[in-house]
């Protein structure tokens, strides 16, 4: 898991720093289109028409469409600040995912949901500061992004009583860059030089390898167990952002970032309770 978390956070930053040079979109559909180039040539030959195999087509459209446009709000927002916020504000997701999952599957939220999501918020409003100086439109798009992942996540939980794991991996990619595909050619712009080229086709590589680890992950301990670790890509992304961008977050964004971390791992904590009563 942890693995997987840094290759996700190391994506992230090479995605920040392509963006420097190319339009946002561009990024966005090369992200996913190597990914699907990569989990075809590898996947294919092993697994056949089970790669594509889906008992709802239509949920696995609607889940691509969602992580496209998760994906795009994220790699904007990340464009215009600093990765360890975007990665901060993020964060929100699990949260939000459990209070979906109890207005729409009718699951029993953990004791404190509620309380879990009011100090994120405010871990987010510490780190956005509306009002102040340091204030700017893009920290909204994050939280955008935190929205759309919780969506992505709801319908991946759906899916996974009638499809295959890999299959859904896979289908998720192949319709955000269906998606991605139809608006890129209006922010085409060729790369720079070969080296610009290789990041592209890297970011699909590190974005394939790390969900890959995701799933093994998956295979040999309980989300539950795992939950508390999602938090470490903060950690991650505060270090890489220091070190590749130069940027290191002030006081107020620090305390919002363990304010957000700890709300997670809180409500975590609570839901592993709950099940053990």
């Amino acid at each position: 898991m942890l693995a997987a978390l840094s290759c996700f956070t190391l994506l992230d930053t090479l995605a920040k720093k392509l963006t420097q040079s190319n339009p946002v979109m561009m990024v966005v559909w090369a992200r996913y289109f190597f990914h699907v180039l990569l989990m075809a040539v590898v996947l294919g030959p092993r697994m056949g028409l089970r790669l594509v195999r889906t008992q709802r087509p239509g949920l696995q459209a609607l889940r691509g469409l969602i992580l496209g446009l998760s994906s795009i709000s994220f790699f904007t927002g990340l464009s215009l600040m600093p990765l360890a916020e975007a990665a901060a504000i993020s964060m929100i997701a699990p949260i939000l995912l459990s209070i979906i999952a109890v207005a729409w599957l009718k699951e029993k939220a953990p004791r404190g949901t509620w309380l879990a999501l009011l100090f994120s918020l405010s871990g987010v409003l510490l780190i956005i500061r509306p009002g102040s100086e340091i204030f700017r439109w893009a920290m909204v798009l994050p939280l955008i992004s935190a929205c759309c992942f919780a969506g992505y996540q709801l319908t991946t939980r759906m899916l996974s009583s009638s499809d295959d794991g890999l299959s859904t991996l896979f289908l998720g990619a192949v319709s955000a860059t269906a998606m991605l595909s139809l608006i890129v050619p209006f922010h085409w712009h060729w790369p720079a030089d070969a080296w610009q080229v290789a990041g592209f086709v890297l970011m699909g590589a590190i974005g394939a390898f790390g969900h890959s680890l995701l799933i093994r992950a998956y295979r040999h301990a309980t989300a539950t167990r795992l939950a508390p670790f999602i938090y470490m890509q903060i950690v991650v992304a505060l270090l890489l952002g220091w070190v590749v961008f130069g940027h290191f977050p002030d006081g107020l964004s620090l305390l919002g970032m363990t304010i957000v971390a700890c709300s997670g791992l809180l409500l975590t904590l609570a839901g592993i309770g709950q099940r053990q009563r």
